[in-house]
Formats: structure tokens, sequence, C-alpha cells
């Protein structure tokens, strides 16, 4: 048995509204096709709730909670309408109010849902923002996974005129800065219990890790070492084992560097208050990085594999992304068969790391 992780149905309301994908309809069609596969369980969502995201300009965050209750009772029932091959997330907007987090957490409770769906950014501003604090308390104490998939237009997608590009590169570069930014907000760390799945195989994450690492203790504005410890030591961590303090700044974080000062008349040593800033986690990224889950959304097998290097097998969920993408099912099962790891890994990646997460 195989199970998808990620894969999409929309509310007929809405092919009336919108132009949408014709499989986004065709659910039992969509199930027949994935069980002919050996996918017999398939986990859904909307990342735009009773919203589009095949129209620009579209504002998907102006749902109401009656819409929003509608759409869930809908999504509900058509779960338990083709159980067992049919589970799904609830959708809610990170950036809700206190009204809109309650409706969702009661929404989870009474409608069996299995996860969360939210956007890694809103109206173009990522889940760093003090506005999603409320959203994660309230995620972690669910003790549901949290789907992270990017919004119908990411971060900067105004500025690209083909709408192709914005869903095939602007989406997926979505994912990787949103994690980014989420793992330096020291959200992980604050909640050490919430789990996290990034969409798309978790955009570029994996290739960055390090280059993440080295934001976290940059070492080009200054000889003084990272700040809060000596040559080598942790930001934030204050001094290391037998050694004293390090000259960048005071133990929690400060500026990077901590240079001599500037020559009479030139400029000041030492970074531009833009290089300035205080850690809010005591790791190096690349720690919270492996907690992360992915999916396998993403025809890139080399994805697949720095995803293995950097979190393990462990983390990777199959997913397709279908509906809406025709991804051929039979090849995305192979691929995962293909990868360069033992028998119970690829079963893991198929079936039974999204058992346990999820606790089928």
């Amino acid at each position: 048995m195989t199970i998808d992780v990620h894969g999409h149905i929309t509310h007929p309301e809405l092919f009336k509204r919108y132009p949408m994908p014709p499989a986004l309809a065709d659910i039992e069609g969509m199930l027949d096709r994935k069980s002919a596969a050996g996918i017999e369980l398939t986990i859904v969502g909307s990342p735009v709730g009773f919203g589009t995201m095949s129209k620009r300009g579209h504002d998907n965050y102006a749902q109401g909670l009656d819409e929003l209750a509608s759409f869930h009772e809908w999504l509900a029932d058509t779960v338990r309408e083709h159980s067992p091959r049919l589970a799904a997330y609830a959708y809610t907007n990170p950036f809700g109010d206190q009204k809109l987090l309650e409706q969702t957490a009661q929404t989870v409770k009474d409608g069996g849902f299995v996860g969360l769906i939210v956007n890694t950014s809103v109206s173009g501003e990522y889940l760093d923002s003090p506005r999603a604090d409320e959203f994660f308390e309230m995620a972690a104490e669910l003790g549901k996974p949290v789907f992270l998939h990017p919004p119908a237009e990411p971060v900067g997608s105004d500025s690209i005129e083909d709408f192709r590009l914005v869903e095939q590169v602007g989406r997926f570069m979505d994912v990787t800065v949103g994690l980014a930014t989420l793992v330096f907000s020291g959200r992980l760390e604050r909640h050490p219990q919430l789990e996290i799945i990034a969409a798309t195989a978790g955009g570029a994450i994996a290739l960055l890790a390090g280059r993440m690492d080295s934001a976290y203790q940059p070492r080009h504005w200054g000889a003084g070492g990272p700040p809060g410890g000596g040559p080598g030591g942790p930001p934030g961590a204050g001094p290391p084992a037998g050694g004293r303090p390090g000259a960048g700044g005071p133990p929690g974080g400060g500026p990077p560097g901590g240079g001599p000062p500037g020559p009479a008349g030139g400029p000041p040593a030492g970074p531009p208050p833009m290089a300035q800033y205080t850690n809010k986690i005591t790791q190096p990224p690349s720690t919270y990085l492996r907690r992360v889950y992915v999916d396998t959304a993403n025809s890139n097998v080399q994805s697949h594999i720095a995803n293995i290097e950097l979190m393990g097998a462990e983390h990777l969920l199959f997913g397709t992304d279908s509906p809406p993408l025709s991804t051929p099912l039979g090849e995305a099962v192979g691929m995962v068969e293909g990868l360069p790891i033992s028998a119970a890994e690829k079963d893991g990646i198929l079936e039974e790391n999204a058992r346990r997460l999820f606790g089928l």
C-alpha cells in the first residue's frame, strides 16, 4: 500500500466561479487511477480554502467564517463518502484572528481532519511574522502535522509576467524561503512537538542548509568571531568551554564581527545595521531542518537524495500534487523505488512514515 500525502480536490461551487483543472472535480476517477498504481490513500486539502490558485489578484484570505465552515463540512462529508481511500487537511489563514483559529481547531476535532494546511507566505509576508504566533501555538496544542503549501501568489510573483514560472518556480522558492524564515524565527525550538511537512520536496532547502548555518554564524564582518562565543562557538551560546567570551557581542546574540574601529575619517569597522542580528535559535539551522518532513512532489531525483542526506529517509513522505498536476503515478512510485536506499526505507517513504506521522 502507498499513501499520497499531497493531493487536492475542489468544492463543486468553485468551478462555477473560476477556471479550474477538471481533475479537481473527478474525485472517484482520481482515486481509481491511484488505486491502479498501488496508491490506496490520498490526503487532500485546499491551500486556498474556498478560493482559487488560478486567478491573479484574487484575495484568498478574505473568506468569512461561515464560508470556511461550509467548505470544511463539504470536505469532511467527501472524506467520509470515500473512506478509507481519502483523508484531509483543514485549511486556515495562519494570520487569522482568534475567532478563525478557534473555529479551525474545532473543525479539526469535529471533522476528523488529519492535519492543517497553510501557505508558506500570506500576501507577501512569511510565517516568521509575529502575526502567526497564535496559529503556531494552536497547532502545537492540537498535535496535528502542519502541511506548508505555497500560496497562489508567492512573494515576488507580481514581478514575474509568465504565470507558468509563478506556478513552477515562484511557488517552489516560496517553500524554500518560507522554511528558512520559520527555522530562524525559533518556532521549531519553542514548539518542539510541532510537526512540519513542506510541500514540493521542501523546495531547495536541502541544498541551502550549509548556507543557512553560515548565516547563523557569519564570519565575514570582522575578526571578533561569532557573537556570544569565542572563535567557533555558536551565537547566543555564551563562552565556549574553557574559553573566553568572544569579542563579537554579549551572550544571547548581537552584531557579528567586533573588529577594530575604522581609520580616522573612514567608515566605521564592523557590519552595517542590516547585517546586525540577534539569534532566536540556539543551534545551527540545519539541526532544526532535520526535524522537518518533506513530500516527494518533485520529479528531480537529486532533490530527494539531498533531502535524505540532510533529514534521513524517515522524514520523506510520498506525495504527487495530483490532482491538479497530471503526474504519471507509476513513475512517481518508481522514482522512490529507484532511490539508492534500503527496501525498508523505501517502504517507509511510500507508506510507513506517513502512517506513523498521522497516526493512521
